[in-house]
């Protein structure tokens, strides 16, 4: 059965997840985010199936997020170099770590994000950058966007407002 593609949608969410939304994808982008950069490596880390793994990779250069480069002629190898696109990404991974560490961890966290000067444990927030309020608060929602069709300006203008309680 072939998968519904994203990629036409307005919304920057299915857009996103059009490139990363496979959970393949993601744990791929873990890895070279932890300094794997070659086929043999990402398949010991993950289990992955060769053929899988060949396909979430194919998909993931073609989305800008790797960069294929040859280390090798013969025979033909490449490492899979993180590009700036895929580092803007890293903010996810970390707060999807620290979500998952505490909402899905039952036996306590197996894999932390820590200050390499000081030894401890990040507690990673997302901040407004204009207000510095964290994006938590009860004062954002999301609204249509200046390229927003109509359709998607019904969608936000008639959308249930949270209540403060709600929003955080």
């Amino acid at each position: 059965m072939k998968r519904t593609s994203f990629s036409a949608m307005e919304c920057p969410i299915a857009r996103g997840l059009e490139r990363v939304g496979e959970w393949w994808s993601i744990l791929i982008l873990r890895d070279a985010f932890n300094g794997r950069t070659r086929f043999d490596e990402f398949q010991d880390s993950l289990g992955i199936a060769p053929n899988m793994l060949t396909r979430r990779l194919k998909a993931l250069v073609e989305a800008g997020l790797l960069e294929k480069r040859r280390y090798s002629e013969r025979p033909v190898r490449h490492d899979y170099i993180l590009t700036d696109r895929a580092r803007d990404f890293r903010p996810i991974l970390v707060m999807l770590q620290a979500w998952g560490n505490t909402h899905f961890a039952p036996e306590g966290k197996s894999v932390l994000t820590v200050n390499t000067r000081t030894g401890h444990e990040a507690r990673p927030i997302v901040i407004d950058a204009v207000s510095g309020l964290p994006i938590t608060d009860p004062v954002f929602r999301t609204v249509a966007g200046p390229a927003a069709s109509e359709r998607t300006r019904r969608r936000y203008s008639t959308a249930p407002h949270p209540t403060p309680d709600e929003g955080q």
